[in-house]
């Protein structure tokens, strides 16, 4: 089990045989092996310098063989982010746009809760779709649903406690730089033990929250805790810190899975427009960890 967008064949371990095959591939050495024998056996001179000028050339790229490479699916993932910071930043001015005429109106919920509501719809369409096919459109559009939202949580938060976006986003980007970068040199790598482990408390967080939310909403907590059971405190320490650095662990690790299963799908040969689901996935999980940072930092500031 893994990030839900990932739920495609394309990004599943498969058996090398059954490979697609494509220029510039794996295959393409064995190729040339039996092409070395024909020459052997009365290649002209004309094919010969055609073949060697092959070999000699650059290796296909990812739109020469319509395969999916981690080159393009970089780029892809930087375009779905540059969507959502366009429509964060509308998320933010639409949010405090009523505060900002009167200080006396209050924030607007609306652009949180369409990208939130509408965000939310739209990632279990393109999940259970993307089996039969990939819809480039629709990840467009739930990125720009997750700038409204990641906008309009973001404004809120920061009118409360002036800072804590820049706090957020800094940590963010620190996580996901060291993550990528430890996966790149092959420090870190996900394993089934481990993955199973964090799945299972994914699993248990989630239901943590889902119940939290219901008291909150019950009110059956006391008043004046925003974030519920999380603003509790064990040994003088929120709850919500420990159990946001543990969600940021498990975000992290998400991290991991996700760059392996792209790496999964440039070997299968998945695809070039697979590319696009692998920065769905991507930002699936970097907008969880940014929610979750920014959270654990309210609840710090809030204690304070």
């Amino acid at each position: 089990m893994s990030n839900f967008a990932f739920n495609n064949p394309a990004f599943k371990q498969q058996d090398p045989r059954n490979v697609a095959t494509y220029p510039g591939g794996p295959q393409a050495a064995a190729q040339g092996a039996q092409f070395g024998s024909a020459q052997h056996a009365g290649m002209d001179a004309a094919a010969n310098a055609q073949l060697e000028g092959m070999y000699a050339g650059p290796p296909a790229g990812a739109i020469e063989t319509d395969r999916m490479t981690v080159e393009d699916t970089v780029w892809k993932t930087a375009a779905l982010f540059g969507i959502l910071l366009v429509t964060a930043a509308i998320g933010w001015v639409w949010t405090l746009g009523g505060v900002q005429i009167d200080p006396r109106q209050g924030v607007s919920m609306i652009p949180w809760m369409i990208g939130a509501f509408g965000g939310f719809v739209l990632a279990m369409v393109i999940t259970f779709t993307s089996r039969k096919k990939v819809r480039p459109a629709l990840i467009f559009v739930y990125a720009a649903l997750e700038g409204l939202f990641v906008g309009g949580i973001s404004a809120f938060f920061e009118m409360i406690w002036p800072g804590i976006v820049m706090q957020a986003t800094l940590a963010t980007v620190a996580v996901v730089g060291v993550t990528l970068a430890l996966f790149a040199s092959g420090k870190i790598r996900a394993s089934k033990k481990m993955t199973k482990i964090v799945m299972i408390a994914m699993l248990g967080y989630m239901v943590f929250s889902l119940l939290n939310l219901v008291l909150m909403w019950t009110n059956v907590l006391p008043a004046g805790q925003a974030f519920g059971l999380l603003s509790q405190e064990v040994m003088g320490i929120p709850l919500g810190l420990i159990i946001g650095v543990l969600v940021v662990f498990m975000a992290a690790y998400s991290l991991v899975m996700d760059f392996d299963q792209i790496q999964q799908g440039v070997r299968n040969g998945a695809p070039r427009k697979y590319g696009w689901l692998g920065g769905f996935g991507i930002m699936v999980t970097v907008v969880w960890l940014y929610v979750e940072i920014l959270r654990m930092i309210a609840i710090v500031r809030g204690s304070n």
